[in-house]
């Protein structure tokens, strides 16, 4: 790897990484256009980025950049909606509907349904069926027709009401399925119960007190500060492939579900404090890290086992043009945090997810396979 492009953080606390700098190395090797990933351990703390910030150029990607961490949201969302729980101001198993009328939503669906997505409320983003069959939701959803649409400003009501025109999923509580409505209920949720905006709401409860100043909760605004990498959206569109810039884009198309903007240093914080115990009292923390039968997902995150016996709670994120990872044991002693860009590569999203798991194992063996587990939630 030319040294242009790959820069690496050293402190006192830190020491070199060989085992990590060849692996952002071969993240770009992947067909990714730029990396940056931090790690905190027993051994310091150590952050470095791969790649190119834009195609085109020769500067690797800002290891203090600023990027889309995509459903990372999520867990920022998950975690506000259990501080309310904590203050008895709602309830896990409160039926959502009364509170949010105006849907007419099924009465079953509870709070714990939309954080673990055991509601079977259909997605506004698209469905993908078992048998294969795709079901488009209300926005715009891929490749031209997606970049045709990315100024546009949607409401986050409007976006309940796409996901309620199509069948649910199933009877709520009786199966688990991927859902972006339920965080976008979620937010209105928030609103409801505070009086206050979703943004104002997690800068005075989560973003302030943890001093999280490169976190954003951007609405409708396209802008991502500086400094930051450039995100790619490789499409096919009738003539062949094409490239788009997706720094820039309204993201209130996907709104509390994956909206935010953060650091790898921010989610570190974030994270460490979320599972250290900072931000949610003990039983709901447990509550959090509980994961369903079917696909290990807790409230608002992912529990797993690592293939050296571990165990380590995350959520990552993605849309076009970028990708998150946010990987902690369950104590918070240990975290892993990076932000990946997507290049020009003409593969196709099926090889690039595939490419990215490959990624993800990589760098899970690299950190958490390393050294001694943690205790587990």
């Amino acid at each position: 790897m030319n040294e242009s492009l790959r820069t690496v953080e050293n402190t006192a606390a830190a020491q070199d990484r060989p085992d990590l700098r060849k692996a952002i190395e071969s993240i770009v090797d992947h067909g990714f256009a730029g990396v940056q990933l931090r790690v905190h351990d027993e051994r310091g703390h150590w952050a470095g980025s791969a790649g190119v910030s834009e195609l085109g150029g020769s500067a690797a990607p800002p290891i203090d950049g600023h990027f889309r961490i995509g459903s990372v949201t999520k867990t920022f969302t998950a975690a506000l909606m259990l501080q309310l729980v904590a203050e008895d101001r709602i309830g896990l198993d409160t039926p959502v509907a009364g509170h949010l009328p105006e849907f007419e939503l099924d009465p079953r669906i509870t709070v714990r349904m939309l954080l673990q997505h055991t509601s079977g409320l259909f997605s506004f983003t698209g469905e993908i069926y078992p048998d294969g069959t795709q079901v488009a939701g209300g926005v715009a959803g891929l490749g031209k027709e997606w970049l045709d649409n990315r100024d546009r400003t949607y409401r986050p009501e409007e976006l309940v009401r796409m996901a309620l025109s199509k069948p649910a999923r199933f009877e709520p509580g009786t199966g688990w399925s991927y859902s972006n409505t339920n965080y976008v209920l979620a937010r209105l949720l928030i609103e409801q119960v505070t009086g206050r905006p979703y943004g104002e709401e997690m800068r005075r409860r989560i973003l302030d007190p943890l001093g999280l100043i490169g976190t954003v909760v951007p609405e409708d605004s396209p802008e991502l500060p500086e400094p930051h990498a450039h995100g790619y959206y490789p499409y096919e569109d009738g003539d062949g492939w094409h490239v788009a810039d997706t720094t820039r884009f309204n993201p209130s198309w996907i709104s509390a579900a994956g909206d935010m903007i953060s650091t790898t240093q921010d989610l570190h914080t974030f994270f460490s404090a979320l599972m250290g115990g900072r931000l949610l009292p003990a039983p709901l923390l447990a509550e959090m890290c509980t994961p369903d039968p079917t696909m290990g997902y807790g409230l608002g995150v992912f529990v797993e086992r690592t293939d050296g016996g571990g165990t380590i709670v995350q959520h990552n994120g993605g849309f076009w043009g970028w990708a998150t990872l946010m990987y902690a044991t369950p104590d918070g002693s240990r975290t892993m945090t990076g932000s990946l860009t997507f290049g020009d590569a003409q593969v196709g999203w099926v090889a690039m997810a595939e490419a990215m798991e490959q990624v993800k194992r990589q760098l899970v063996t690299a950190v958490f396979d390393g050294g001694p587990d943690a205790p587990t939630a």
